[in-house]
């Protein structure tokens, strides 16, 4: 019994090989083309000032927000601190404080926008963790049930329903939104 087992994992897996569909992603050949890029992607992007073309979507005084070009899920963020630091050691009070400031805004942003029903929020902290960048950011994945369907498991697809440009525009339009209501009942005014 015991030495069946990896003959049954191995048939199941040549039996997934052998069915394995084509989905094409043609927007990935840009991703592939552009090989690794030299320098911090998270410190030159914003001084590119191309904030729609390099999909960010809010400049806070010592924070962005960045949206993934690979997204795990339609609306997957990424807060980033300005300042180049590759842990939280690397931040200062004022910094830590906008950090979570800003994912406590932009949840609510996605909250109003995309009606998820859960969020996953988190921090990979060196490569052995998952970090693809080595700048310290926040992931911020909105979730629905049943997002995690067939198409991971049986096709290894992940189908995400709506376009980056889509994604952006609306969460740029839900974050003016709530920013003048929150200004109106603080009584500010835009500067």
């Amino acid at each position: 019994m015991l030495t069946s087992a990896p003959v049954i994992c191995a048939q199941r897996v040549w039996a997934k090989e052998e069915t394995m569909k084509t989905i094409w992603a043609p927007w990935r050949m840009t991703y592939i083309r552009q090989g690794e890029e030299k320098g911090c992607i998270f410190c030159q992007k914003p001084l590119e000032r191309k904030d729609e073309k390099n999909l960010i979507l809010y400049r806070g005084r010592r924070t962005f927000v960045f949206m993934n070009r690979f997204p795990y899920n339609n609306g997957h963020l990424m807060i980033v601190p300005k300042r180049h630091a590759t842990d939280l050691d690397g931040l200062n009070v004022n910094e830590l404080k906008e950090l979570f400031d800003v994912v406590k805004d932009w949840t609510r942003v996605l909250r109003t926008s995309l009606r998820p029903h859960g969020f996953n929020i988190g921090i990979n902290l060196g490569k052995a963790a998952g970090a693809g960048i080595d700048h310290l950011h926040v992931h911020v994945v909105p979730r629905w049930l049943g997002d995690t369907n067939f198409m991971p498991t049986l096709a290894e697809t992940k189908v995400i329903p709506e376009s980056l440009d889509a994604s952006y525009r609306k969460l740029r339009c839900v974050f003016e939104e709530l920013t003048k209501k929150r200004d109106r009942r603080e009584g500010r005014r835009k500067t």
